[in-house]
């Protein structure tokens, strides 16, 4: 995969920061934006802005057309098997909760129990902690092995006949661990229970299908995979979506308003309530179709490569502490330079035009765990080549000795 072709096509990256050509190593954060997609997003409100589902004019039918084949191609793009399985919400964190707020008390009483584990993201954390208070239900979490991995025999050990919900990020936003889906997934179904998967880190990174991986709810957001900010999706089984209740309520989710009753649309539009997030939808369009040019297993397998580097190096520094397995096949490294605070070393790498992340990345326990306030993380995506990777590694040597 050519990944200076590839970088061409991302009008921001070409541009210096403090007199240095820009390296972006923040995309866990959001991931930059190919000219496909702000083109696609500049064309629909020059062209075809109107409200969808309602007026008969051209510019409707059209608005329509692009909002509808949108989340055709996103349930292409992850396998489910029916466009009504896939509900546009504004990113992962409102998709998670729609399901902790709208499933999760239907099936929740006191004494149930809600698994999942240190490693999420406050987004598939908060929502199921403040559930279990809510309901009486009991939280428990998988124990995590001592470079951050999840095991199936301590999914086995955890999950019992009283779990109702299993949640977890199919990859951690923080060490790079990828998580035995497909196989928890077994488990919970075979114990009564529903898996919930955090994509938000894993969409953008691989192919997914899920169907194959036989996950009962699956949240990403568009601004990680190339496409705008404000977008996500929340794919769910059929059966499953049918009996939620919606939790927002407003124009377009109704069927019939009376004074005292109402009842709603079918899938997906129950869940989609207020005007839709059209421009959005149609730029999350564009990325699937960018993506799929390129080809998600090059994708993935650029990632791996580039990853392998990147810890090869990053390894070379004395006093470098990285957190995760040392084998890793998603472009994320998450580290602390010894008696260097993280703040600090991303603030001397921007002076040499290299943006990353630093700070508890929205995983305060996992922060605890791994027994760190904070961390310093470098992301790697489609566009980044071994000429970032040694920028870094340079950056962080020279970070080092400045403040020896």
């Amino acid at each position: 995969m050519n990944s200076e072709w590839i970088k061409e096509h991302f009008p921001i990256l070409n541009q210096e920061i403090n007199g240095h050509p820009l390296v972006y190593l923040d995309s866990a954060a959001t991931a930059q934006k190919p000219r496909a997609v702000i083109e696609a997003m500049k064309h629909y409100y020059e062209w075809d802005n109107a409200n969808v589902h309602r007026g008969v004019h051209t510019l409707g039918s059209r608005a329509t057309d692009a909002y509808e084949g949108a989340r055709e191609k996103v349930a292409r793009f992850i396998n489910a098997a029916r466009t009504q399985e896939i509900i546009f919400t504004r990113g992962t964190t409102t998709a998670l909760n729609i399901v902790a707020s709208s499933y999760g008390p239907s099936v929740l009483g006191e004494g149930d129990e809600i698994v999942i584990t240190q490693m999420e993201h406050h987004s598939n954390f908060i929502p199921w902690q403040q559930l279990a208070l809510r309901t009486g239900a009991t939280l428990k979490f998988i124990p995590l092995q001592a470079d951050g991995n999840v095991t199936v025999e301590e999914a086995e050990n955890t999950i019992t006949s009283r779990t109702k919900i299993v949640a977890i990020a199919y990859v951690s936003n923080v060490m790079g661990v990828v998580n035995p889906i497909k196989q928890i997934a077994d488990i919970a179904h075979r114990h009564g229970a529903v898996l919930v998967v955090d994509g938000a880190q894993s969409t953008p990174h691989m192919k997914v299908d899920v169907q194959d991986l036989d996950c009962d709810f699956y949240a990403f957001s568009g601004h990680k995979m190339c496409g705008p900010t404000g977008i996500g999706v929340l794919y769910g089984k059929k059966a499953l979506l049918e009996v939620m209740a919606p939790i927002e309520f407003g124009g377009e989710m109704i069927d019939d308003v009376g004074l005292y009753d109402s009842t709603w649309k079918e899938l997906p539009y129950k869940f989609e309530g207020g005007t839709p997030i059209i421009a959005g939808a149609v730029g999350l369009g564009a990325a699937i179709d960018f993506l799929e040019e390129i080809g998600m297993d090059n994708i993935e397998r650029h990632e791996t490569e580039l990853a392998a580097y990147a810890m090869g190096r990053l390894s070379e520094i004395e006093g470098i502490q990285i957190y995760g397995p040392r084998e890793r096949s998603v472009g994320l490294v998450t580290f602390n330079l010894q008696d260097v605070h993280p703040h600090d070393v991303a603030t001397v790498l921007d002076s040499s035009g290299i943006a990353i992340r630093a700070g508890h990345h929205c995983c305060q326990p996992l922060m605890r765990w791994l027994k760190a306030s904070s961390t310093a993380r470098a992301s790697i995506y489609l566009y980044n080549t071994e000429a970032d990777i040694d920028r870094l590694a340079a950056a962080l040597v020279q970070t080092k000795e400045y403040f020896a």
